[in-house]
């Protein structure tokens, strides 16, 4: 059998196994949950060894935003399943009497959740964590771009489930296109939306739904009455975090002309009490995923913009946290989503300026900051600016809140997970009237003469 057989057997292994029922009962998804928890627990030394080879990921980020973030998800996911498949009650209106109403939350189906380099132990389980908590089977497939983490994933997927309820599938583009060929309920993409375009136009062919979670040029504001010191501290950790492969990293700052000043001295100390006087050396910054990523992000540095760091070593996969300043929409890094530790400084005078410069790029942000104490400003950046989601004075912990369902808008991406968002994301919310049979309401039933005037009265 070939690989691309295998891959098509696993797709109808796993339609029989949904069809039987058999991943309906609340307990059997519980019971998977606690077992996916209990295995990434205790595999968290291989998989963080995992990420240290494909990313040179520093245990305490590998804890943070993979395992411990994924444990977390697990347990508030365990916790409240029950609570969840409850069928929600809604009011039924007079017209449809003698009955009641109420949404049931119904698994899709077979899924298919691609997940990408960047996070690649994160968001694998998250998004798997979602589908087998509504009832779903799903194939996983991870990047060939971190091999180590994806032999670590398909080891860990494997332990805890038959390939019928949920399988991980490795390699690259032939396995991924193999994969797109087949039919499923529903694909969860994270990704460049380069290739979300590819997934849905796959899906397309199937009329597949999907759930893309996507990318952007994520804005941070820094207004004049930031507290300075905080916002550096907050916007230098989240963009450098991880070497800046991060979706939701602050893309470019827009400071006010009147603090760039302060605000670049402010990040300048902020960065070296991270990373020490050579953040080659620091145990604590990551590395771009390769070569090739690394010499595209050091193309978008201008030398003679750079006012913190600019050095790189591609065969190294290094870039040093840089920061540039005096930047305008026409340069380079302006014209696509960076994803690396390259940070570029704007300043405004007037917020119309802020708005023009936002409207004026191709993408949606998939998230957006504003440091600023005036409420007004807060308030009128978030409400006129487009974005998935954000934060006021931080930056990416609206990640952390799973009551907050994250997700894009426009061209950053097509629907929302964590938390009961995600559960509801890979459920179809079934609208369910059931009618009583003591009576009939023979109203709206012919003939009609003399009834129009008492349905008009009721329908108003």
């Amino acid at each position: 059998m070939t690989r691309t057989q295998g891959i098509a057997e696993i797709v109808s292994r796993q339609r029989r196994f949904f069809g039987s029922g058999a991943t309906l009962p609340c307990e059997v998804r519980l019971e998977r949950l606690r077992r996916l928890l209990d295995a990434i627990a205790k595999h968290e030394d291989a998989l963080h060894v995992a990420l240290a080879k494909d990313l040179c990921k520093p245990p305490f980020e590998s804890y943070l935003t993979e395992t411990g973030f994924s444990r977390y998800d697990l347990r508030y996911t365990i916790k409240r399943l029950k609570k969840w498949m409850k069928p929600k009650r809604v009011r039924t209106p007079l017209l449809a009497q003698p009955g009641r109403s109420w949404i049931l939350y119904c698994p899709l189906g077979v899924n298919l959740i691609v997940s990408p380099f960047n996070y690649p132990i994160q968001l694998a389980v998250v998004p798997l964590t979602a589908a087998i908590a509504a009832g779903n089977t799903a194939v996983v497939k991870t990047s060939e771009l971190t091999p180590a983490c994806s032999e670590a994933t398909r080891q860990l997927i494997e332990g805890v489930f038959d390939p019928e309820y949920a399988a991980c599938v490795t390699g690259g583009v032939e396995e991924s296109t193999a994969l797109l060929n087949q039919k499923f309920d529903h694909i969860f993409f994270t990704g460049s939306p380069r290739v979300g375009a590819i997934v849905m136009r796959a899906a397309a062919e199937h009329l597949t739904p999907v759930t893309l979670e996507l990318g952007g040029k994520s804005p941070c504001i820094v207004h004049h009455d930031a507290k300075m010191s905080v916002a550096a501290n907050r916007i230098a950790f989240a963009k450098f975090l991880n070497a800046g492969q991060t979706c939701v990293a602050p893309d470019y700052v827009m400071v006010h002309r009147r603090v760039e000043r302060q605000f670049i001295d402010c990040l300048k100390q902020r960065i070296s009490e991270m990373y020490g006087p050579d953040p080659a050396a620091s145990g604590d910054f990551a590395r771009i995923v390769n070569a090739e990523h690394c010499r595209r992000i050091a193309s978008l540095i201008d030398p003679a913009k750079v006012v913190i760091g600019g050095q790189y070593d591609v065969d190294k996969r290094f870039i040093a946290p840089t920061v540039m300043s005096g930047v305008t929409v026409d340069d380079k890094v302006m014209s696509e989503e960076i994803f690396g530790p390259v940070l570029p400084v704007m300043t405004y005078d007037e917020l119309d300026e802020v708005y023009e410069t936002i409207a004026g790029l191709p993408q949606h942000p998939l998230a957006f900051y504003v440091f600023s104490e005036s409420k007004t400003v807060q308030q009128e950046l978030i409400q006129r600016i487009p974005f998935g989601g954000g934060c006021i004075n931080h930056c990416m912990q609206h990640l952390v809140n799973p009551n907050l369902p994250f997700g894009g808008v426009g061209q950053s991406g097509i629907g929302s997970y964590h938390g009961f968002s995600g559960f509801e994301r890979f459920s179809h919310k079934k609208s369910i009237l059931k009618a009583a049979t003591r009576f009939d309401l023979s109203l709206v039933y012919p003939p009609y003469q003399g009834k129009l005037a008492r349905v008009r009265r009721i329908m108003k």
